[in-house]
This record gives C-alpha cells, structure tokens and sequence, in this order.
C-alpha cells in the first residue's frame, strides 16, 4: 500500500497500468501530475469524443447540480425528456423509445433481457472477436474474457464476422437476438460488411429474433456519422449506446423500436436517466450538432489516412480507418510500440495483441494530429 494517493494504493488492481497519473485535460490534451503533456488517442477508450473539460458540458452539469441532481424513473423530469427527444430525433428512423443507464456494458444486459422478454426465447448469436462487456450478461455476448466466469448465459453462439453463411446456420427459433458491432472495436477495429449486416437484418426478420446494434464505442460521431449504422442504412431492433454520450459522465442508453415489448417491473436502474448525466447527455449531443463533429471525424480521418500513408513503415501490415476511428496493425506486438508512444507524449491503445488503437477526441487539431502521426513514425 502506497501512501501517495496519486498511486491509488488502495485500489483492487484489474487495471494494467501505465506508470504515470493524469490530473488535467483540456480538448485532446491530458497532463500528469508531474506537468508533462500528452495528446490523447485514447479518450478514455472512446468517452471524450467532444474532448475534455468541454465548457459546455461543465456549465450544464453546474447549473444542473443546483437544481435536481437524482430523480427515479417513477417520475417524470424535464432533463430526462429533453435529452430522450434528443435520443429519437439522431437515431435511425424506427428507434422510437429510450432506456437510460449508466455505461455501455448496461446497456447491453438490458438489451438481452428486452430481447428474452420480447421473443420468449434465450439464445443470443453474436461475433468471433466482438465485445459487449464484462458482467456476467454482457461477458455472455463477448468472445474474450469470458473462460475463467464459466457457466455463463447458456444457449449463445459465436460466428465469423462477415461470414453470412455461419451466421444464416446459427439464427434459428431459439435465437431471442443477435448482436453485432458495425466496426469491432477491442477486436482489432474490424468493419462489417455491407452483405453481412443486410443478411443479420434479414434473417432476424424471417426468424423472429431482433438485430441489435452495439454503438457503444462506435456512436457520437466517431466514424463520420452519428452512429456508425447510418453507412449502411441499417435499421436496427435495439441499439445499445454509452461511452461519448454525455462528455465524460457516465451514462447508458438502449434506443428500441416498436419490435421492442417491454413491461412494467421488466428491468429499471437505481441511477439511470438521473438529471445531472442527462443534462450532459444533452448538452453534449448540442456540442455535436453545433459544432458538425460528424463532418470533422470524416475530414479529420481522411488527413490522417493520407498524412501517414505518406510514410508508412514495413513493419504495418494493414491500416483500418473510418472517421476517427483507426487501428493500425502491425508485425509484431503492440504493447512496447505503446509504451514507445507514451514515452513519446502520445497517449494509445492496444486491441489486440498486433494492433495500435487511435480514438482521439473528434476536436483534435491539424497540428495535433501531425504530432501523434510524427510519433508513430517515429516509432514505426
């Protein structure tokens, strides 16, 4: 036990750390406790789409904590019907109703259990490499991390991603959903594919199972459009929702449509839709409109795509970008390219053993984004 609480002595260690502790940030800066500088392409694995200590958020969160901080759901309140209005009018058309939570990995769990109450069935079809989370639901939808938590969720089936004859082999009428990331993000920033998410579409369809869409690290804007269905059109029964939504505060959220059958007592949350995490939620999604940080990942992604290609090193194997959304993998493993990258002032994830993850706040500069290809090169 360390008596600097800058160590977090205290802590029950899960997390591998990094060596240094963050005390400020600012747009796609962090600072450490020492004062050295860092960009960030982590964003708190995705949180700070509209970058750190957003001044609109902070004002809202301010002015909401003088007001009404906690408020059940067996109440109405104006932050929470303001920002659920919010919710359906960015959503692909059919997302008509809102859960709110508190992260992704809830919103997940409720998802499954709208699904088992809305179809009578248990059985989930989910993606080789995909994640959903890490309690006992959730980890039941994900291919890693689950093997020492066994027995699980019975009944769940793994397929390829992009392999249209598996997944048509594996819906069948004990399938209550099927979940699918559009771009796998811990499984190494891995797109589907047009045909893929049709045939998901179709078969759910035919079959009587609902297609849910995990948007929990790719929505807010991070591929270029709000929500990174919206490239293919895609028409979901459920689309789970966290990470960027609310600047930084903690907040989950499942957008259903009318396919969803919920009932009073079906699920419900101590914590969820709470005014303060609601007033951010919908402060930010204003940031985001106003500021078109849709249009800017795209831009921005397409400049970093261009930039590093320029001097791409023999030791990539293959760049997968859409928006600000990037992974980059590599010849060999990542984890000492990603200390190299800290040592560097460049702040970066792993996903996956070969592959170096960039989520950098959607309000990155140009001249930033010059810095963090620099570094890789650098690196590289």
């Amino acid at each position: 036990m360390s008596s600097n609480p800058l160590e977090e002595g205290d802590a029950l260690e899960v997390y591998p750390r990094r060596g240094i502790s963050i005390v400020r940030g600012k747009g796609a800066r962090l600072w450490s406790a020492e004062g050295r500088e860092y960009i960030d392409c982590a964003s708190g694995v995705g949180v700070a789409n509209i970058g750190h200590s957003n001044l609109s958020v902070a004002e809202a969160v301010a002015n909401q904590a003088k007001i009404l901080l906690s408020c059940p759901g067996i109440f109405h309140n104006d932050r929470r019907g303001e920002l659920m209005q919010k919710l359906v009018g960015i959503a692909p058309g059919g997302l008509k109703r809102v859960f709110l939570c508190n992260s992704g990995t809830e919103s997940v769990e409720a998802a499954i259990k709208l699904a088992r109450a809305s179809t009578g069935r248990s059985g989930l079809v989910t993606a080789m490499r995909g994640f959903h989370g890490r309690t006992l639901g959730a980890l039941s939808a994900t291919f890693k991390y689950r093997d020492a938590f066994e027995p699980l969720l019975s009944g769940n089936k793994f397929v390829p991603l992009n392999n249209i004859e598996k997944l048509e082999a594996a819906v069948d009428d004990t399938t209550s959903a099927v979940i699918l990331e559009v771009i796998q993000g811990e499984g190494g920033v891995r797109p589907a594919e047009r045909g893929y998410l049709s045939a998901a579409r179709r078969l759910c369809t035919e079959r009587g199972a609902l297609l849910v869409i995990d948007e929990v690290q790719t929505g807010f804007c991070r591929t270029g459009r709000f929500f990174a269905c919206e490239h293919f059109g895609l028409r979901p029964d459920m689309m789970c929702l966290a990470k960027g939504i609310a600047g930084g505060v903690p907040m989950g959220a499942v957008l259903c449509a009318d396919t969803v059958d919920a009932g009073i007592g079906v699920h419900g949350s101590t914590f969820g839709g709470n005014p303060l995490a609601c007033a951010a939620a919908s402060a930010a999604i204003d940031f985001m409109c106003r500021e078109k940080l849709a249009n800017r990942a795209e831009q921005l992604g397409g400049y970093f795509s261009q930039q590093f290609q320029k001097k791409q090193s023999n030791s990539v194997r293959e760049v997968r970008q859409i928006g600000l959304m990037i992974g980059i993998e590599l010849k060999q493993k990542a984890t000492p390219l990603l200390q190299a990258l800290l040592d560097d002032g460049i702040i970066a994830l792993p996903a996956g053993p070969t592959v170096i993850r960039l989520l950098p706040p959607l309000t990155i500069e140009d001249q930033e984004i010059d810095r963090v290809i620099s570094a890789l090169q650098r690196v590289l």
